[in-house]
């Protein structure tokens, strides 16, 4: 595996060793020393065209812990500003041998550009771009779900995958690259993935993506669920109206108190996710947000051992065997 740019491609082996790493890097953020020696000397670059808060953070902390040096940019007050094309920045880079880059793009595809035009001859890891990808946030969205499975079960989260897992994904599918992300790397660990959301803020094509469609969320919670992943709805990339009010949205398609409190007569455990960051009283409630169910805050703390266990095995060539032997 030479870049991270989707999940769509990775395979069912690749997706696994990552999870398997990222248990290790998990281990590694308990101890009283949060570091190792694996990415001395190398140097990441986070590209962040675009304004991010978890993401950049995780990125930057995932990598002091593997004690790489770390170079922050942002296109606001760089040269971006002026007119500087991706090229010209990727040859900035390359000519102060950066060894690894994280980018973040509003256009979809311009991660997979920089990897591939030649420009850079480095791993490049998906930050998110568009509404195309966001590999990371699915890599630890799967880690999360992989703990509650172990957790209901019993059984270890080494080497296993979400087989018999039922997934929705509720909210703004249309704009959502963490959406997209999801379903392919839910899918290729066997996972069910249901999508609920209006008609509006679903996407053309979606009848021939491997998913259920839902328009009512109260249906969809009648089907067994094991986990509910409510997405944000993404107003700074609608310009129209997808839904006649904020007001309504929520009643019909947020985990409103209400809708919350079925779960808790169900005869079965479903784990309550968010990407981040919520917009509290919209599509998530905050009796729901900070219940014992939501699993946000450990999605958090599981972003930074998945993008550590990223980083380390594209810039090392390593595996999840390196940790814990045959």
């Amino acid at each position: 595996m030479r870049h991270l740019l989707d999940t769509k491609e990775l395979t069912y082996e690749q997706a696994i060793n990552i999870l398997d790493t990222a248990d290790y890097m998990a281990e590694v953020g308990t101890r009283e020393v949060k570091k190792l020696p694996a990415l001395r000397g190398r140097t990441v670059v986070n590209l962040f065209f675009e304004d991010s808060t978890r993401t950049r953070l995780s990125f930057e902390a995932a990598e002091k812990r593997l004690s790489a040096d770390v170079i922050n940019f942002a296109a606001k007050g760089s040269s971006v500003s002026k007119g500087e094309s991706l090229k010209d920045t990727a040859q900035t880079l390359a000519a102060i041998n950066a060894d690894a880059v994280v980018v973040r793009h509003s256009a979809s595809g311009a991660p997979q550009r920089l990897a591939e035009a030649g420009w850079i001859d480095v791993p490049v890891l998906n930050a998110g771009d568009g509404t195309h990808a966001h590999p990371t946030q699915a890599l630890l969205d799967a880690m999360s779900l992989r703990q509650f499975k172990s957790q209901t079960t019993g059984k270890p989260t080494r080497g296993t995958d979400l087989k018999g897992m039922r997934v929705a994904i509720v909210g703004d599918v249309l704009h959502s690259r963490v959406a997209r992300s999801n379903l392919w790397l839910l899918n290729t660990l066997g996972a069910e993935v249901i999508f609920v959301a209006p008609p509006t803020l679903l996407p053309v094509g979606i009848e021939d993506w491997p998913c259920e469609v839902y328009y009512n969320f109260d249906e969809a919670l009648e089907t067994h669920l094991d986990a509910v992943m409510l997405l944000r709805i993404q107003q700074e990339r609608m310009h129209a109206a997808f839904f006649p009010s904020a007001e309504e949205y929520s009643r019909l398609w947020g985990l409103t108190p209400e809708r919350f409190a079925l779960l808790d007569q169900m005869d079965y455990e479903t784990a309550v996710l968010h990407p981040g960051p919520m917009n509290r009283g919209l599509e998530i409630s905050a009796v729901a947000a900070d219940s014992d169910r939501s699993w946000v805050l450990r999605q958090v703390s599981n972003g930074v051992s998945v993008r550590m266990a990223v980083l380390y095995l594209l810039m090392t060539g390593g595996s999840a065997e390196d940790f814990y032997g045959n």
